[in-house]
């Protein structure tokens, strides 16, 4: 087989947050932008990776979930625990270093983990959980 990864699909509750923080603050293109019906999705990606993208969603969009199971999801996003995402980068210092400069909730500063992989970890303005890892 022959399988890869075209898309992750990640909550966020302001579009124009989103975009900021994925587009300006990790340097992620924008490659669509749709609208339907008060709600908006977004579609992002690391540039020169065409075929991997992120797609940003309103948590309300999917007509099988009710009310109550709307609201815990909308508490988990607040607490950081509904979403997360696994980035890498070469050097995790530096991009860190950038990063904080963004004035972006940071969870972990650049750590050796002793499970072998050194890097940081903060939260999306929508509160999903975003590692990043350094790879050597």
């Amino acid at each position: 087989m022959d399988i890869t990864i075209n898309a992750s699909f990640l909550p966020h509750n302001d579009a124009d947050a989103a975009l900021a923080f994925y587009r300006d603050a990790l340097g992620f293109e924008l490659r669509n932008d749709v609208g339907y019906d008060g709600m908006r999705w977004l579609t992002v990606g690391p540039p020169g990776q065409p075929d991997t993208s992120i797609v940003l969603h309103p948590p309300a969009a999917d007509p099988g979930i009710t009310e109550e199971e709307r609201k815990v999801i909308t508490e988990m996003m607040a607490k950081g625990t509904y979403g997360g995402i696994l980035l890498a980068t070469p050097d995790v210092d530096a991009a860190f270093a950038k990063l904080q400069a963004s004035d972006i909730e940071i969870v972990q500063e650049p750590i050796d983990q002793p499970y072998g992989v050194r890097d940081c970890a903060f939260r999306d303005p929508a509160g999903n959980m975003v590692r990043l890892q350094e790879v050597r």
